[in-house]
């Protein structure tokens, strides 16, 4: 198929309507069929559950175009889990399986002429989400609910692509206690706007978020994981209840471990200790990994020896090889690549 002409070079991370989404109807106890649609508007009443209460979940997959030539997506089943999770705990409808990953390729599928070639360093990104949609004003859950799912190509989630970035301490929250920064919920994202525009205003590319019980452990940012390289070469990332169990954290640390023969260890992590880190970075599905040069909390700067000009060596090396799984020029572990045919 041609593609759309697109300059996939400069593309930002951005919203790019494409032809086709998906939609599927939760009414009466179960869901409908679903199908491909051509209209992007959602109509919905003045009351409706989200509107008013912000029952929304979603998730976030990447399409690419394999060194040849195949389009694929990367393990969606582990999305199609997270998001069951997140259902359960927003009082919503488990959309199954089966069916997300389904809809997922029916939806890059219908969208393929705006995958991005290979090599550009664009993406085709995949938002699967799902909201309460009927009238509801006293606070209670929905009764009915609509499962979408839409496509937009996009560049690197940071301007600087791979360059390392600057982040700070966050004396906001991100998560409650026993809240709900374990699911991919939209009030989590709505409760980081005021900090991350906050620390945009201040030179900064990213907060920092402790833990809220004590604030003396690392979390995660507004919106991925963290992971840190110790001086001996382990690879570390923090533990935590109110932490989003990362696909991509994930795979690093498969990949650390099983591909690059390194010791990773999940634990807390306090951050006094940060500062003895040689290398940091986030990782998530919108950024797949980026450096992180410097942290400051609060005027003191924790400046990490890879340096503020590029990535580091073991940071650069995990990147460099889950982008080689995703292209098809590495090969993948079994089950993490989903062909789109």
């Amino acid at each position: 198929m041609e593609k759309k002409n697109i300059d996939w070079s400069n593309l930002g991370f951005g919203y790019v309507q494409t032809d086709k989404r998906y939609v599927s109807t939760w009414k009466d106890g179960s869901w409908d069929e679903g199908q491909l649609i051509d209209d992007p508007v959602i109509t919905m009443s003045e009351c409706a559950c989200v509107l008013q209460y912000a029952q929304t979940i979603f998730e976030g997959i990447k399409a690419y175009t394999t060194v040849d030539g195949k389009i694929v997506t990367f393990r969606p089943d582990l999305n199609a889990e997270r998001f069951a999770d997140s259902a359960k705990r927003m009082e919503m409808p488990v959309f199954p399986t089966d069916r997300f990953v389904d809809s997922v390729k029916k939806v890059v599928k219908a969208n393929e002429s705006f995958v991005p070639p290979y090599g550009t360093g664009a993406t085709l990104y995949i938002r699967p989400y799902m909201f309460g949609i009927n009238p509801v004003i006293g606070v209670k859950p929905a009764e009915e609910f609509q499962y979408r799912v839409f496509t937009t190509p996009v560049g690197p989630y940071f301007k600087g692509g791979a360059k390392p970035i600057t982040i700070r301490v966050s004396d906001f929250d991100r998560a409650a206690p026993h809240g709900t920064g374990h699911i991919k919920a939209g009030l989590n994202y709505a409760m980081s706007l005021h900090a991350i525009v906050d620390a945009h205003n201040k030179g900064f590319d990213e907060n920092m978020y402790l833990d809220p019980q004590t604030r003396t452990k690392v979390e995660e940012t507004g919106g991925a994981n963290f992971l840190f390289v110790t001086k001996d070469n382990k690879i570390v990332t923090p533990k935590s209840d109110s932490i989003l169990p990362s696909v991509t954290r994930r795979s690093l640390m498969y990949v650390a471990e099983h591909y690059l023969g390194l010791e990773v260890e999940q634990r807390e992590v306090y951050f006094d200790e940060v500062k003895d880190f040689a290398e940091c970075g986030l990782c998530g599905t919108a950024a797949v990994i980026s450096p992180v040069g410097k942290i400051n909390d609060h005027g003191n700067e924790i400046c990490f020896p890879s340096g503020m000009d590029e990535m580091g060596p073991t940071i650069s090396k995990l990147r460099e090889t889950l982008t080689g799984i995703q292209m098809g020029t590495i090969e993948a572990p079994e089950g993490w690549i989903v062909e789109i045919d």
